[in-house]
Formats: C-alpha cells, sequence, structure tokens
C-alpha cells in the first residue's frame, strides 16, 4: 500500500469515529429525547447507538492505533497520537464491557423511580457519560492535531 493511501484511510477512519461520537452523543440523542415522549424509547434508541459507536471505535481506533505504533517506532511513548488513541480504546472498553452491561442487568430487572437500582443506573450513567465526553474530547484533540501535523507530547 503506498503512503498517501494510508494516510487517506487514516483520515477516513478518525472523520468515521470522532465525527460519529460527535455526532451521536451531541445531536442526535438529545434530539431523540427533545423528540419523542416516551423518555424510555428515546433512552433505548441512543443506547443502541451507543452501542453501535464503541464497536466503531474499537475497530477505527484499533487500526488507527496499529498505524500509529508504526509510524511512531521505537518514540512511541513519546507520541501524543499514540496515548490519546490507547485513552481513548481503554474508555470505550470500560465503557462498552463493564458500564453498558451493569446498566442493561439493572433495566432488565426494572427501574422504578427513587429505588436504589435507579440510583446506581443513574451513577453509572453519569460515569459513562463523563467517559463519553472524555473520548470526544481526545478525539477532538487528535482532529486539531492532525491538522497541525504536531503529535509529539512536549
Amino acid at each position: 500500500m503506498t503512503r498517501k493511501f494510508l494516510v487517506g484511510l487514516e483520515s477516513v477512519l478518525q472523520t468515521l469515529w470522532v465525527g460519529g461520537l460527535w455526532v451521536i452523543g451531541y445531536l442526535v440523542a438529545p434530539i431523540l429525547f427533545a423528540s419523542l415522549d416516551e423518555r424510555r424509547l428515546a433512552g433505548e434508541l441512543a443506547g443502541h447507538m451507543f452501542t453501535a459507536m464503541n464497536y466503531v471505535g474499537l475497530v477505527c481506533g484499533g487500526l488507527l492505533l496499529i498505524f500509529a505504533l508504526l509510524r511512531a517506532g521505537r518514540a512511541w511513548l513519546k507520541e501524543l497520537r499514540v496515548i490519546a488513541l490507547v485513552s481513548m480504546l481503554a474508555l470505550v472498553l470500560i465503557s462498552l464491557f463493564v458500564l453498558q452491561p451493569m446498566m442493561q442487568e439493572l433495566k432488565l430487572a426494572g427501574l422504578t423511580p427513587g429505588s436504589e437500582a435507579a440510583g446506581r443506573f443513574g451513577m453509572l450513567h453519569g460515569v459513562s457519560s463523563i467517559l463519553y465526553l472524555i473520548t470526544s474530547l481526545l478525539g477532538l484533540l487528535l482532529v486539531v492535531r492532525r491538522e497541525t501535523g504536531d503529535y509529539r507530547s512536549r
């Protein structure tokens, strides 16, 4: 594969992942909750989209990390891009394989307003939202740094 092709592929993968994070999290999900009368349905639809984005993130982020590691060589620990990608992937893994199953289990058990399960679900949802925000901001950092070509840690 040519270098030009790989650079183009990296751009597409990054656009798909980071763009998807921002569109789903900060445009689509709020519109669902504002437009649908049934909050439970809005939550279910948003949850499916967040799960899909997490899988997109695993694929795109994994490939981006491989490319970044190959480019960085032995200096990979000094590459901000590598650190950001590893962090983003770790946050996606935590969300997808720890938080989402715990939240799903609580939903299946039934969430009664004011119950302990509802409180726990709210806490997990808050943690999940914070991890999503951090992932989105790290993705934005990657986009900005890609535009400037500045990937070295300071």
